[in-house]
């Protein structure tokens, strides 16, 4: 890769595109739309076709173009991106690069790879070198502690490696790959081997480093440590704060781009110098979105008008660090996470936020170390618990606490059984508030 055009897009992140105002960061977003929109029309038939009544009009404003979701993009990737690659051929290299753990092939010189599929289906996402340099560019602006010219060695535990992980490999920066489907042991010797700087990894593997850490069988001493891939819950971040005694920081990234990072006071802004956020309510009064984006850095696979199945929270206060950037309270989880309640007056369905199911679980009792809370259907949830001390107690402060929840939407009271915590970390993400329902509809809202 080449390493001046990474520490090209570094310095602009760093120290160029600095906006002191909300009005300064949309002019600059609307420059950049319009340029990167006039690309997208001329060399994506798919877009060209989709906003053709638009373009002859398009005056920067994205909000008056369609959106659209993961479907519409694989049904239309072949005219969709802009680098003449086949769906079949890409997914078909994409998942032998999985099968056989050697993620270096390309397609037409453009690295590819699959989605976790978390939602039901597994998307591809397409990357070019010279966009593989801008986002090391910029991640490493946005998340190295100190300058690029200091000396790191980066973990990084990922489901799939890719081209993209493995770019910076030179003298100062190196990037050290963890598959989550070695074996433990493994980890542990390489990590005491390397003694990593910085680590990145899904805040269900930081926690087992973290358990390591405290039973000695790991010794490391990061100066960062980054959670990414999957919703970071409250009882995960203080743990692994307490062991390391620092800030866990975290970082938004899917397969539709880098979102957003973490800034010095641990608040999560999103990356609003490379994304365009517009946000669709599921409750405007408890700054509860849906996350449309528009990324105008993204030319092989573009993302415009792009609906996201995340549900975000934003902040109402503003961050000390004083970024115009949007920030987030958290991330919230999945719209197809969203739990489902009977009302008892009638037959309308009520929706229950993750957030609501978190805080009754949290708020039973502080001898929970670990749980995870399924809705298999609308009147049976299934509670796992991992507790330090009477785990019959806890289990009856839970179930106070849901019943409650239950009551104060006047809902129908589901059963809660309770069973063993029994999940490892392993490839497949951990959701610790899952629903199995069929139907999951966010138009409902309480």
């Amino acid at each position: 890769m080449n390493k001046i055009e990474i520490m090209k897009h570094y310095f602009k992140t760093k120290y160029l595109r600095k906006f002191k105002t909300r009005k300064q960061l949309e002019h600059y977003q609307k420059i950049q739309i319009k340029r990167h929109m006039a690309f997208v029309f001329k060399h994506s038939a798919f877009y060209r076709e989709f906003y053709q009544a638009k373009i002859t009009h398009f005056d920067g404003n994205l909000e008056h173009l369609p959106i659209i979701s993961k479907r519409e993009m694989m049904e239309n990737f072949n005219t969709l991106n802009t680098a003449n690659i086949n769906k079949d051929q890409a997914y078909h290299l994409a998942l032998e690069a999985e099968k056989t753990r050697d993620f270096s092939p390309k397609l037409n010189g453009i690295s590819m790879g699959l989605s976790s599929g978390t939602s039901g289906n597994r998307g591809i996402f397409l990357i070019s070198d010279k966009e593989s340099a801008k986002w090391v560019g910029t991640v490493l602006a946005k998340l190295l502690p100190g300058h690029l010219f200091e000396h790191h060695k980066i973990a990084f535990f990922l489901r799939a490696n890719n081209n993209l992980y493995s770019s910076t490999e030179n003298g100062r920066i190196t990037f050290h790959y963890f598959d989550l489907l070695d074996e433990f042991i493994a980890h542990q010797k390489k990590l005491n081997d390397l003694q990593p700087t910085i680590i990145i990894g899904p805040p269900s593997f930081l926690r087992l480093l973290a358990e390591w850490q405290e039973q000695k069988i790991i010794n490391v001493s990061p100066s960062k440590i980054v959670s990414v891939a999957e919703v970071l819950e409250d009882i995960d971040k203080y743990y692994i704060e307490k062991i390391y005694n620092q800030k866990l920081h975290q970082v938004y990234q899917s397969t539709e781009g880098f979102l957003a990072a973490t800034c010095s006071h641990g608040t999560l802004h999103m990356n609003e110098d490379i994304v365009m956020i517009h946000k669709e309510y599921l409750d405007e009064e408890k700054g509860i979105f849906v996350p449309i984006i528009s990324d105008f850095t993204r030319t092989t696979q573009p993302i415009i008008r792009y609906r996201l199945n995340d549900i975000l929270i934003e902040s109402k206060a503003p961050c000390p660090c004083g970024s115009p950037f949007l920030a987030l309270q958290r991330i919230d989880g999945r719209c197809d996470d969203l739990f489902l309640g009977l009302k008892n007056t009638s037959t309308d369905r009520c929706t229950l936020f993750p957030d609501f199911i978190r805080r009754a679980i949290m708020f039973a009792s502080d001898k929970i170390v670990e749980y995870k809370v399924i809705q298999v259907d609308m009147l049976k949830i299934n509670i796992h618990l991992k507790v330090n001390g009477q785990l019959e107690e806890v289990k009856e402060e839970v179930r106070a606490e849901m019943v409650k929840l239950w009551k104060s939407y006047e809902l129908i009271i589901p059963s809660f059984s309770f069973l063993p915590y029994d999940l490892k970390p392993s490839d497949r993400k951990l959701k610790r508030i899952e629903s199995l329902l069929k139907e999951n509809h966010h138009d409902q809202n309480v």
